[in-house]
């Protein structure tokens, strides 16, 4: 069976796991934000990171890159690897702070009324708190920035986080006015601290 898995976020530029194609491709009606909280990789309890969801917004697209598991063998590494000194499923522990799977289609060209692939898997953080402790939801620019520019986890800084989606994303042809805001109002924030 062949699976394809969508990302959106650091998935676009470190994927973790063997794939045997990727592709660049949006998922339509749906946005790119930081409002899920990361207390596990790019923040803590304590002081939580921000890292991307998505959520529906009609009109839009959401850019990313979705990669095709067709060996058993990868996808057994993709979803039952050993990872983090334990016997666990990769993506879903890497994931695991988004609490929905949707199964979406996802488009290569603008324009197209075909889906280019049917049926990819989307990790989503919804926005309920009763099912997602760590979802943070929206907040001005500035107030997201400066949690972003303060916010270090065992994955490290999540401004890295932040940057290294703004560069992904550009990479392959995407401007994302959010990504992008974001990024220069943490590298000002930063000018202002040296």
């Amino acid at each position: 069976m062949v699976m394809w898995v969508f990302g959106y976020g650091s998935l676009i530029w470190k994927a973790g796991f063997p794939f045997d194609e990727s592709v660049v491709c949006f998922i339509r009606g749906y946005r790119r934000v930081f409002h899920q909280g990361s207390t596990d990789h790019r923040g803590t309890p304590e002081y939580p990171g921000r890292t991307v969801t998505i959520e529906p917004a009609e009109g839009e697209v959401c850019w990313g890159v979705a990669y095709k598991i067709s060996k058993k063998e990868d996808q057994e590494i993709a979803f039952t690897r050993l990872h983090y000194a334990c016997q666990a499923r990769y993506l879903e522990v890497r994931e695991k702070q988004y609490d929905k799977k949707a199964y979406l289609d996802v488009f290569t060209e603008l324009t197209a009324t075909v889906p280019a692939i049917s049926g990819v898997m989307v990790y989503i953080a919804s926005p309920d708190k009763s099912v997602n402790k760590n979802y943070l939801g929206p907040a001005s620019v500035e107030e997201i920035a400066r949690q972003i520019t303060r916010a270090e986890g065992p994955s490290g800084p999540n401004r890295d986080y932040l940057f290294q989606l703004e560069k992904a994303l550009l990479q392959i042809g995407c401007q994302d006015k959010h990504v992008m805001d974001l990024a220069n109002e943490v590298r000002r924030i930063l000018s202002e601290e040296n």
